[in-house]
């Protein structure tokens, strides 16, 4: 499935109307299932969906490490209309015990592309439960000020449609390591994540993460899980993305444009 497709349009400039085709960023319904039993549909752009599905479920809290993947796959039934847009996970030693529990504590609905975590039952459920992050190396303000142009140049898709959000892991010296474009930013940054995640190459300590868009608190929870301590970002941070950076000890950057920025915790890694 591709990630853009072509539609009709009538383009309307100055004087003149005319009909053309245009390129729309692909959205379509991803089912997340654990152990073939429905746990959430997740709106996404086509590609990576095992680093989706993988990424989703760390921020969840069903899986957290590599180890508690048994299997993660496409539905195998391919004569099942919509095959394409079925993964199924199933779950080893202690996550698969919880199985149920997890289950239980979930609503079956659609999570949009601009929804973060929409299918917890209580608020409390989205405290992080990890130690804050402590990494004490530093990067300069003129390399943190080149990471937007440096994922922009990885936007192939965007080129294509000018609908899509990034993320991207940024290594210490500005090396670009993983990238994703998706209609919903949170699915970016479950894809690069989920991508380390299947590599077993977390805790990201030695990551920098870099998001288009604002920074919503779910973003920066799913930064401390996968233990980030550099997250930036090209628009603004919202109050609980800054508390919640503050108190798991990441480095939030806002408004990263223009060769500026602000900080909002933690400023002494940029320096």
């Amino acid at each position: 499935m591709e990630p853009f497709r072509g539609v009709e349009i009538v383009r309307v400039r100055a004087g003149s109307r005319e009909a053309a085709i245009d390129r729309a960023a692909t959205e379509e319904p991803l089912e997340i299932r654990l152990h073939g039993r429905p746990f959430a549909v997740i709106m996404r752009t086509p590609g990576a969906d095992l680093e989706l599905a993988a990424g989703f479920l760390l921020a969840e809290r069903v899986i957290r490490t590599a180890d508690d993947l048994g299997a993660i796959e496409h539905c195998r039934d391919e004569s099942s209309a919509g095959a394409e847009n079925v993964v199924n996970v199933t779950l080893d030693g202690a996550a698969a015990a919880s199985l149920d529990a997890v289950l239980a504590g979930r609503r079956q609905i659609a999570v949009s592309a601009s929804c973060g975590l929409c299918g917890r039952l209580a608020i409390d459920s989205l405290r992080v439960d990890v130690p804050p992050i402590e990494s004490a190396w530093t990067v300069t303000r003129a390399l943190l000020a080149e990471l937007p142009h440096r994922l922009r140049d990885a936007q192939a898709v965007f080129d294509e449609t000018g609908g899509l959000h990034a993320a991207g892991l940024f290594t210490r010296d500005g090396r670009l390591a993983a990238s994703a474009e998706d209609v919903g930013r949170h699915n970016a940054v479950d894809k690069v994540i989920g991508k380390r995640l299947l590599a077993d190459a977390l805790p990201l300590s030695d990551s920098m993460l870099f998001v288009s868009g604002r920074t919503s608190y779910e973003i920066v929870q799913k930064a401390a899980l996968a233990g980030v301590p550099i997250l930036a970002a090209v628009s603004a941070p919202s109050s609980l993305a800054i508390d919640l950076a503050r108190d798991t000890g990441i480095t939030l950057a806002g408004f990263v444009r223009d060769g500026a920025f602000n900080l909002y915790s933690h400023p002494s890694r940029v320096e």
